[in-house]
């Protein structure tokens, strides 16, 4: 397990982080109610994910990872907010860390380079949804200037009962 201090380098994802990538969703999946992802996924079913992120445009995907040892520690994104064409200026963004990567401020250097590497973009708004509770989330998002808007009430379902997601926003 890398130590507190350990140099982390945060850049554009590649396709050869998939593995890695996919690992530290598959914990989100299995273990937590963050996403609402219900099955594993296997590299090849996240290949299409990691692909819709290219390293430039609106959808982007930056990678944390340990200096010394290359570990991949986490990872933001940006994705499409909703699919009809008048949401193109808005994005939803997300973190996802390693389950030992947190509290490092790890998320924080991911939404500075992502939030860096989304100023040249015509976007208006990004978008969290975050389900509820979760409050180094919604401290990180804060943090980062997002405002809470509202909460959609037992919205999703998984481990026997109901979860609801609390959701912010940005001016870009």
């Amino acid at each position: 397990m890398p130590s507190e201090h350990t140099e982390v380098q945060v850049r554009p994802g590649a396709e050869a982080d998939l593995e890695a990538l996919t690992d530290i969703y598959n914990h989100y999946v299995r273990e937590t109610p963050i996403t609402f992802d219900t099955a594993v996924f296997t590299p090849e079913e996240r290949r299409p994910w990691l692909l819709s992120h290219p390293e430039d445009g609106p959808y982007r995907l930056m990678v944390a990872m340990d200096a010394d040892s290359q570990e991949i520690l986490g990872y933001a994104t940006s994705s499409p907010y909703r699919v009809k064409p008048a949401y193109s200026t808005s994005v939803e963004v997300t973190v996802y860390l390693a389950p030992h990567a947190g509290r490092r401020g790890i998320g924080t250097l991911l939404y500075e380079a992502l939030f860096k590497a989304l100023e040249s973009e015509d976007l208006h708004r990004a978008y969290a949804g975050i389900a509820q509770p979760n409050e180094a989330s919604t401290r990180l998002h804060e943090r980062f200037g997002f405002r809470y808007v509202g909460t959609y009430g037992e919205v999703g379902r998984k481990f026997g009962r109901y979860w609801d997601v609390a959701w912010y926003e940005k001016e870009l």
